[in-house]
């Protein structure tokens, strides 16, 4: 595959128009294209931030267990369309997932939801639970109002970071290392991958994005869910899960020692094989 931007260039699927105009997604695919089942994998928010990035270490698993998987960027983020409007929020994000799995003609998803992307998953399951078959949340947003999020040190310090003026690769380390538990685990690929996507990034998505609490809307979800945590997340409070594992119907939930807000990175084998059986036994 040719880079562009730090990533590999994967598809790209024009969708229907999302705040007033046609946008182009672009997107990582895998597996059989006739399996019956997809996995579509959504990522969180950040500076550089794209589905390669966030999924990279994962979603080849799925494929290879038989899953079409698809990893898309979500729209403002990634080699997807940037559009340049003054604030993003989810039903924005929302609208961009819907129009490519409309595109792709996917039928009966299972979406994986990091951070951001966690919310996106919840907000699309909310709004067209026809098209959800599970969901797998992993550290998500959406299930605090927005001062619990603004007051976790990780995001205190990343918008930190982004108002003392550095940029590139310097300002991603010190962001990323907030991010894990472990900071040994950030790789120098996944800065390179990540700094000249931040630089096209709009104001809009390094801006606080508008993510409502939907955790009054929980007990709505037909769909099993299954939610991982790092229990070290300084990014999203754990403590959200429990407001998962009593508000949905059917849902299981775990909390991983030693992790902070990429589990699927930290401890990418657990994540992979804990998923691949929710998938396969619920």
């Amino acid at each position: 595959m040719n880079q562009a931007g730090g990533i590999p260039v994967g598809h790209y699927a024009d969708i229907a128009p999302v705040a007033g105009a046609p946008q182009r997604v672009h997107y990582h695919a895998g597996g059989p294209q006739g399996a019956r089942r997809s996995v579509v994998f959504l990522h969180g928010a950040g500076a550089g931030a794209s589905g390669y990035s966030n999924f990279k270490t994962n979603y080849p698993v799925f494929a290879e267990a038989g899953y079409r998987v698809v990893v898309p960027d979500l729209l403002g983020y990634g080699l997807s369309s940037k559009p340049d409007i003054e604030q993003y929020d989810l039903d924005f994000f929302v609208a961009g997932v819907k129009g490519l799995v409309d595109a792709l003609g996917l039928d009966k998803v299972t979406l994986v939801g990091n951070s951001l992307g966690g919310a996106v998953a919840l907000g699309y399951a909310l709004a067209h639970p026809g098209d959800v078959e599970k969901l797998v949340l992993l550290g998500p947003g959406g299930v605090e109002d927005l001062d619990a999020y603004l007051a976790m040190p990780g995001i205190a310090h990343m918008f930190a970071v982004y108002k003392s003026g550095k940029v590139g690769a310097e300002a991603l380390r010190e962001i990323f290392h907030a991010m894990l538990y472990d900071p040994s685990q950030l790789d120098e690929e996944t800065i390179r991958e990540r700094a000249p996507l931040a630089q096209l990034q709009t104001d809009a998505a390094r801006s606080i994005l508008k993510v409502p609490n939907m955790t009054p809307r929980l007990g709505e979800l037909a769909c099993p869910v299954f939610c991982i945590w790092g229990a070290n997340d300084q990014f999203n409070p754990p403590e959200g899960g429990m407001k998962i594992a009593r508000g949905v119907a059917n849902a299981r939930v775990e909390w991983v020692s030693h992790c902070g807000h990429w589990v699927q990175v930290e401890h990418r084998e657990l994540f992979n094989r804990l998923c691949l059986d929710f998938l396969r036994h619920g």
